[in-house]
């Protein structure tokens, strides 16, 4: 007969007792409350299918064994850690992302960045796109270096500002046709030392303007700083929609857990100039609809494919800073809908923690 002394010098014998807040025994049913070494999600599940496999080996399989594991509250340090991962000033870290290269996610971003600063808000953007920089062509800023600034007697990069958004971007750094041939190491020290060693200031949002994929960048940002969300970017067609799941799958994962606001269809539609009210669904009409529906997120804008946004971008003036025109219109509608999309996930959802990297074949939350 099973009796809770043996129940108890089990657990002492395979060393989890220290874990266990209660349990009690009632016929061939054990109930044990314990607290996980980690609030990681997979340790919790670790620790069930461990405690499961040693009951059924000790006591057999009709010991009905019902788990109820918790997470341990973070300690003083934990805590400390966590928070001095966050970038002062810095309320919300959003980045920008796409599965797929080619989808306008760079002229996506930067429409973003400046229609937002046109709303109100403190705005600042990192050009995180090591090997192909186009932030300083898009703001109509290269050839232009940071300078040096004390903060607290600290050297800081101080960000390039123009159209009333902080940037940086390896653009600055290297010449206008220098490839940068660097390795993912040096590639994320570039980068962490242009989030960590910039004099950022107060800002609402930093947009992090991500290469395409699920890399060696990705790993580093999300490494470095909590990211609050992610937006991703993407065209209508299928094969694109197809590696943005994989982008979203990034993201959600366990180990990395960064709530998506939202997905951003772009060159939705094709709109001549001559014809302002025909549509042409030359890439496909709602593909991103459908997946978003299917994902169960929000879509937060539909961008057409309009000659001036790509003119725009090439003269260095974001198409979203054209007053009173329809391309202006959607990104205020677009930027909108991701600051709604913000605020009901900071309500609902704890803060994101930076994540650490433990092996080369993954990451987990910091502890």
């Amino acid at each position: 007969m099973l009796t809770k002394e043996k129940v108890q010098d089990f657990l002492k014998e395979i060393e989890v007792d220290d874990l266990v807040t209660n349990f009690q025994v009632m016929g061939s049913d054990v109930y044990i409350d314990m607290t996980a070494h980690s609030p990681a999600m997979h340790e919790k599940k670790k620790l069930e299918a461990a405690m499961k496999q040693a009951f059924a080996s000790e006591f057999g399989e009709e010991i009905n064994l019902k788990l109820k594991i918790v997470s341990p509250e973070p300690s003083e340090v934990q805590l400390s850690q966590i928070k001095g991962k966050q970038i002062p000033g810095i309320q919300n870290i959003i980045a920008i992302a796409s599965g797929k290269g080619g989808v306008g996610k760079s002229t996506v971003a930067a429409n973003l960045a400046v229609t937002l600063a046109k709303m109100g808000f403190k705005v600042g953007i990192l050009d995180a796109d090591i090997y192909g920089p186009s932030v300083p062509t898009m703001f109509d800023t290269e050839g232009q270096k940071p300078i040096s600034v004390d903060v607290n007697g600290k050297s800081l990069m101080k960000p390039i500002e123009n159209y009333g958004v902080k940037m940086l971007s390896i653009g600055y750094f290297s010449g206008a046709n220098q490839a940068v041939v660097w390795r993912g190491p040096m590639a994320s020290k570039a980068l962490n030392q242009m989030i960590r060693d910039a004099a950022w200031g107060e800002l609402d949002f930093l947009l992090i303007d991500l290469p395409p994929g699920t890399g060696d960048i990705h790993l580093s940002i999300i490494q470095e700083v909590p990211v609050t969300g992610a937006v991703i970017v993407s065209t209508p067609q299928h094969v694109a929609l197809a590696d943005v799941r994989k982008g979203i799958a990034m993201f959600n994962m366990e180990s990395i857990n960064i709530p998506v606001l939202g997905l951003i269809e772009n060159m939705a539609y094709f709109t001549p100039e001559e014809l302002p009210d025909n549509k042409y669904y030359i890439f496909g009409n709602q593909g991103a609809q459908y997946l978003a529906d299917d994902l169960n997120i929000p879509v937060l804008g539909e961008i057409p494919l309009i000659q001036s946004i790509r003119e725009a971008g090439d003269v260095g003036r974001p198409a979203a800073l054209q007053e009173n025109s329809k391309i202006a219109e959607i990104y205020t509608e677009t930027a909108r809908k991701m600051v709604e999309s913000l605020v009901e996930r900071n309500k609902f959802l704890p803060p994101t923690e930076a994540v650490k990297i433990t092996t080369m074949a993954g990451c987990s939350p910091k502890k």
